[in-house]
């Protein structure tokens, strides 16, 4: 027989269509709402420019859709919060959770209060709402989907609540991640759990998410752009993606110089893949990357800082992962316990 297990318990019930009675919606896309981490260009949500993602190689240009970092901030006294997401694609995968994937989560006053969850069959529009206990007016912030695409958000309040700006983040310039599926989320339970979004809360900081599945090889035209972008924080991270060590050897340094060449005051954070227990193979990664932060030392560079694998994962150690690469909450909790310690640093005593 088979088993419904969301008869059996409520709590894993989902409405496949929301209830719009007394519910007003809007396009996030507009004021008051404020979009961070992504950009509309010609009818989509993506992280950066279409034609610069198709200048890199055509996985950026298809993961450009994939809308990990964004977010949209307002401020509501509603009690409910519904979205109506018309998604370009979703991305269902055996070991990562729909809910970050595909789904959005719901921050009130930088505390989580709910997530808006896809169903099974999901192929082209997500409908869900969260209930809020909501005294005043408060400032929400929803999280986009890690692994999937989004056309277009409607968000829907009730009909008599206010709404309006959410103020600007304390840190306006950005804090720029690049690197693997690891950087782009995969496979956080939902998407205020990845590492960037858990340092975004701590230091209200604005960032953007331009790690790319399989697809960060560190390539002339994605070092063009990101040298380029204005930000308080780069955070270089590609271990995973580089083929082998030769690629690594060859393109690590030479992308760091670039970008601090253009950048000579920025803080740059150098990672090794978060990893607790390394083979030989990746011991020998992590001396490549090891070495273009000592070599920037002996030159003199006082705003590099580095984090190996071991540290990254110190909390988690072999907890951390679904698979033993990508993260699972602990291990994007780990991750960014370790970069709170270094962005402590970083922004300490500096007017922002």
């Amino acid at each position: 027989m088979e088993t419904k297990i969301a008869e059996i318990d409520k709590n894993f019930a989902l409405e496949k269509i929301i209830n719009k009675d007394g519910m007003r919606f809007y396009n996030a896309a507009k004021p008051p709402f404020k979009i961070f981490g992504v950009i509309m260009d010609t009818g989509d949500f993506c992280r950066m420019p279409k034609s610069i993602a198709k200048s890199v190689n055509s996985n950026i240009e298809a993961l450009n859709f994939h809308t990990a970092g964004g977010r949209v901030k307002f401020k509501t006294n509603s009690q409910k919060i519904s979205i109506i997401a018309n998604m370009s694609h979703v991305g269902k995968m055996p070991h990562f959770a729909f809910s970050g994937s595909i789904g959005f989560d719901l921050y009130v006053n930088n505390r989580y209060n709910g997530s808006f969850i896809p169903n099974i069959g999901i192929s082209d529009k997500l409908e869900s709402t969260v209930c809020i206990e909501n005294k005043g007016i408060s400032e929400v912030t929803v999280n986009f989907p890690l692994y999937s695409g989004v056309k277009e958000l409607l968000v829907g309040i009730e009909e008599n609540a206010i709404i309006s700006e959410a103020d600007e983040y304390r840190i306006e310039d950005p804090i720029v991640f690049y690197g693997s599926s690891i950087t782009q989320g995969g496979c956080a339970s939902r998407p205020g759990n990845s590492y960037q979004a858990i340092i975004s809360r701590e230091f209200d900081c604005d960032y953007i998410n331009l790690g790319f599945s399989g697809s960060a090889k560190a390539e002339n035209e994605i070092i063009d752009y990101i040298k380029n972008l204005k930000m308080s924080v780069f955070v270089f991270d590609y271990d995973h993606n580089s083929p082998n060590t030769e690629h690594l050897a060859a393109t690590h340094e030479k992308a760091f110089i670039e970008i601090r060449k253009q950048n000579p005051d920025l803080p740059i954070i150098i990672m090794s893949r978060p990893k607790y227990y390394l083979t030989k193979e990746e011991k020998a990664r992590l001396n490549i990357i090891k070495t273009t932060y000592t070599n920037a030392l002996e030159k003199g560079d006082k705003n590099v800082y580095f984090l190996d694998g071991k540290a990254l994962m110190k909390t988690a150690r072999d907890n951390g992962t679904v698979d033993n690469c990508h993260p699972n909450d602990l291990g994007f909790y780990s991750i960014a316990q370790a970069l709170t310690t270094v962005f402590k640093k970083i922004y300490s005593g500096k007017k922002i």
